[in-house]
């Protein structure tokens, strides 16, 4: 009997990280940080090619804008949990 409670803790715990995981997913702050974070890429990389004009490298924004909108941004999400809480 204590195994069964012991393995209902444990459902309950994975349960609440995953729905926690999906608010993070779908909350303004994870959108407003990949927001800042892809304009802060663009203008970084505006200024650097302003005398260059390569397809190459051209074609990287997308790709960094991308990679951005992946990432986890742990650091914020942890004060975004302690907020919900």
């Amino acid at each position: 009997m204590e195994n069964l409670e012991k393995e209902i803790q444990e459902i309950k715990a994975r349960n609440a990280r995953v729905e926690l995981d999906k608010k993070w997913e779908t909350s303004g702050t994870r959108k407003v940080c990949i927001g800042i974070l892809t304009y802060v890429v663009v203008i970084i990389y505006s200024y650097s090619i302003s005398k260059i004009t390569n397809v190459w490298l051209s074609s990287l924004v997308p790709v960094i804008g991308f990679e951005l909108s992946t990432l986890s941004l742990k650091a914020v999400r942890k004060v975004w949990e302690k907020k919900l809480k």
